[in-house]
């Protein structure tokens, strides 16, 4: 395994990161004058690969179209939605519905229902679809997020639909895995030993065959495109327009290839890695959670942050004390990799930053609260939104082929726990979730189309949960797919301003960037 040499290859590409960002701060100072329209550089290739796709012009980007006859009632939304939501006096109005959907398992077609929830941000005249990770923010509350950052021409010009996928969220959830062995998914360090992780992988798929019976391979990412061309019909629109974060756009993409002629203006803000080297894969994640971590020291030290001019230091060195003396949260016990989650989480969100700094200080004096607070949401339901571990587990191993035996999965977790020493464990915990889970039977589909219309992916130099090269990759299996890339750090690129304006500029203006737009940090 250690023939990858992936720690060699991130080197590089870091270097070619760094390079490629120096250029484009410099070009971008050499204008003609002064402007306030972000620093933006055109750019062939674009760092960290350039794209080996074929020219996205050969079918157009669509016009924009205003719906004709939607059938959704919407109405008030449960007070759970906007609930710890920080918006402000003039935040856009939200409203709510719900939609029934066919829940077609492989090969049982129309074999049952299931509800879909949506939320509608703002009164611009064009729907666009919102989705997020399976296991991030449910859809809904990301939508009413995302509202706040988005430039006032594209609020104007469109009304976000925040989508709960399938399974998630308030769309009728998976709710299948004791609460016991979610401790156990979470919180073990299969880097140590595997067996207590496949046990509890073991209970929860038999629990979750049990629950959903017939319906258990239903929860799926290409299922999900289907529901969204039904979302697209009851919206009364002839083309579906979609902004897609995450592994959220892999959905996204599938509704390109499954539907072109139905795809209208998508945004894929991060797009997971479609390799079936699942170790590889894993072990890029790694390499961009700790990259991040990186970026969170040095961002610590400038702020003279509570954990001092060492934040990785001082996560290292916490998680390796709860590993000891694990820190005591109510019924929770965070033990090591559990902290180490919860680092992951708080990475993801630089405007969280501070609050992450603190919490770790507090863990350090022995007060886990903050902290834990940032992996809760995987664990235990509140108020109405479930935990997200059972439908992230139940649409991730529907997702996937790759099933590996104890003796790799072991040697696998070993490998990714030695190059990656702060979060190899927490990736490596994935590879047991679905050993136990039924086998895919259907072959896992291709993202792009060449019928589909320019798609728009962004790409965040060091990103924890989606990393670049990754989204690279899967931009050369989408030929309509036009790259811009940000070379900032976090989880999805539209906190840049240089980004969002491409993005407003693709979805409002219908101006596709050149591939290999480079936004620098």
């Amino acid at each position: 395994m250690r023939a990858r040499s992936v720690p060699r290859r991130g080197r590089a590409r870091r270097q070619i990161v760094l390079v490629a960002a120096l250029t484009g701060l410099l070009a971008a100072s050499c204008t003609a004058g002064p402007s306030t329209r972000p620093a933006v550089v055109q750019n062939d290739g674009g760092p960290p690969a350039p794209s080996t796709t074929e020219s996205p012009r050969e079918v157009p980007l669509p016009e924009l179209a205003e719906p004709r006859g939607s059938s959704i009632g919407w109405e008030a939304c449960a007070p759970d939605l906007l609930t710890g939501l920080d918006r402000g006096p003039d935040a856009p109005a939200v409203s709510c519905a719900r939609l029934t959907m066919s829940l077609d398992a492989p090969g049982l077609p129309g074999l049952g229902l299931t509800r879909l929830a949506l939320s509608k941000v703002g009164d611009g005249p064009i729907p666009l679809v919102v989705l997020n990770d399976v296991g991030g923010v449910p859809g809904t509350r990301h939508a009413v997020k995302l509202a706040r950052t988005l430039p006032a021409e594209l609020r104007e010009r469109f009304s976000l639909i925040g989508v709960d996928r399938r399974g998630t969220g308030a769309s009728d959830a998976v709710r299948c895995v004791p609460a016991e062995e979610r401790e156990v998914l979470l919180g073990h360090d299969p880097t140590t030993t595997v067996e207590p992780i496949l046990d509890a992988a073991r209970t929860a798929g038999q629990q979750c065959a049990i629950n959903l019976e017939d319906v258990q391979t239903a929860y799926d990412s290409w299922r999900t495109a289907g529901d969204l061309e039904e979302l697209r019909a009851q919206l009364g629109v002839a083309r579906l327009n979609i902004l897609a974060r995450g592994d959220g756009s892999t959905p996204a993409a599938y509704y390109a290839s499954r539907f072109p002629q139905q795809a209208g203006r998508i945004v894929l803000d991060g797009v997971p890695d479609p390799s079936s080297d699942v170790p590889g894969v894993l072990a890029d994640v790694a390499e961009g959670a700790e990259a991040t971590l990186d970026a969170f020291a040095e961002d610590c030290a400038r702020r003279d942050c509570p954990l001092g001019d060492d934040a990785r230091a001082a996560v290292t060195a916490l998680a390796d004390e709860a590993g000891a003396t694990p820190l005591r949260v109510d019924e929770h016990r965070m033990g090591s990799a559990l902290v180490r989650r919860a680092v992951v989480a708080g990475l993801a969100e630089p405007d969280r930053w501070p609050e992450l700094a603190e919490a770790i200080a507090a863990a350090r004096d022995g007060d886990g609260e903050s902290l834990f607070a940032f992996v809760q949401p995987w664990l235990t339901d509140s108020g109405a939104w479930p935990a997200r571990t059972d439908g992230a587990l139940a649409t991730r191993c529907n997702d996937t082929a790759t099933r590996l035996p104890g003796d790799q999965l072991r040697e696998v977790s070993r490998e990714l726990g030695s190059e990656h020493p702060v979060f190899g464990a927490v990736v490596a915990q994935h590879l047991a979730w679905c050993g136990p889970w039924p086998s895919r039977q259907e072959s896992v589909p291709e993202l792009g189309s060449s019928g589909a219309p320019p798609i728009l992916v962004l790409s965040t130099a060091t990103d924890p949960l989606t990393p670049e090269p990754g989204t690279v990759r899967a931009v050369e299996q989408i030929p309509s797919a036009v790259r811009v890339a940000w070379q900032g750090v976090g989880h999805g690129a539209l906190g840049s301003a240089c980004v969002a304006e491409e993005v407003s500029d693709f979805l409002v203006e219908g101006t596709v960037p050149r591939d290999g737009t480079l936004c620098p940090a």
